[in-house]
């Protein structure tokens, strides 16, 4: 499973950067999985234009207007992979099978039925998926997950097919001690407890929200955070249980605490529909296009 944020499929040169480093997963032997953000400040752009025209606008034409942004991006992800000459498929949230309750603007995702994901891959395709979007359960209305959404959705697809980690690439080279880009001295943090990450994002930090890391600990998915700017080979963060390294991959990680129980694939299908709801889902604010 991996997430590419805003900043990641910014213009053209962005989304072909991100098709190679999908393909070069491919022909590593892995089945892919992407989740993708809407092209850089594309949401941005989108609030402020639905503000020119209604000062108030409805929350279901609102997560209507906003969900354009990221399927916008999957549609010319996945054209740029068939131009590498792999096949591809792009998914809205809802052609995903993420469920949410009928919140608009910060809906929580009550189910995930993917298996129209699974049927890609068994046909050897590999799948793109427009973040931060789903369906609700009882009207079918188009919902947003609110700031942080994009994330969640791949966390909860990774639970769903019973991924292996959950690479989430951004534009910086992992989990660091404060924002690099402002203190010139902040150090990476190589390896990090699901626990201490959800404390962190509790005192501000981006790279991970809180209900991103809260569904990865519920699930006991791994989390690599990477930079989509770095080589294939650059080292990133890692959260897990245990807080110590697991894999050879060279990423630093957000990790349980304690070791994982491995789900078959046909038991996670089985148990995808009667997955709980996640015991986080913070309201959401203005949503900046790094989800």
């Amino acid at each position: 499973m991996q997430k590419y944020g805003g900043s990641s499929v910014a213009d053209a040169e962005g989304i072909k950067r991100v098709a190679k480093r999908i393909v070069d997963a491919k022909k590593n032997g892995h089945q892919v999985v992407v989740v993708v953000s809407a092209m850089g400040d594309t949401t941005d752009e989108l609030i402020d234009l639905a503000g020119q025209v209604s000062p108030i606008p409805s929350g279901r034409e609102f997560d209507m207007l906003l969900t354009a942004g990221e399927r916008i991006s999957m549609a010319l992800l996945a054209m740029a992979i068939k131009n590498l000459g792999h096949e591809a498929q792009s998914f809205t949230g809802s052609q995903a099978g993420v469920i949410t309750d009928s919140v608009h603007n910060k809906a929580r995702i009550i189910d995930v039925t993917p298996g129209r994901i699974r049927t890609a891959l068994d046909e050897g395709n590999i799948a793109i998926v427009a973040g931060f979007q789903g369906v609700s359960q009882d009207k079918k209305d188009i919902t947003t997950l609110g700031r942080g959404g994009s994330d969640t959705t791949a966390v909860a697809l990774a639970a769903a097919l019973d991924a292996e980690v959950c690479e989430i690439y951004t534009d910086v080279d992992g989990v660091f001690t404060a924002d690099p880009r402002v203190v010139k001295k902040a150090k990476k943090i190589e390896w990090i407890s699901f626990e201490d990450m959800l404390e962190l994002a509790a005192s501000g930090s981006k790279v991970l929200l809180h209900r991103c890391v809260e569904y990865a600990r519920r699930y006991n998915i791994p989390i690599h955070v990477r930079s989509s700017f770095s080589g294939l080979q650059a080292r990133g963060s890692a959260t897990n249980r245990q807080g110590t390294p697991r894999w050879s991959r060279p990423s630093s990680r957000v990790s349980p605490t304690t070791p994982p129980r491995r789900r078959s694939p046909s038991s996670a299908c089985r148990t995808s529909r009667a997955r709980p709801r996640p015991s986080s889902a913070p309201s959401r604010t203005p949503r900046s296009t790094s989800t």
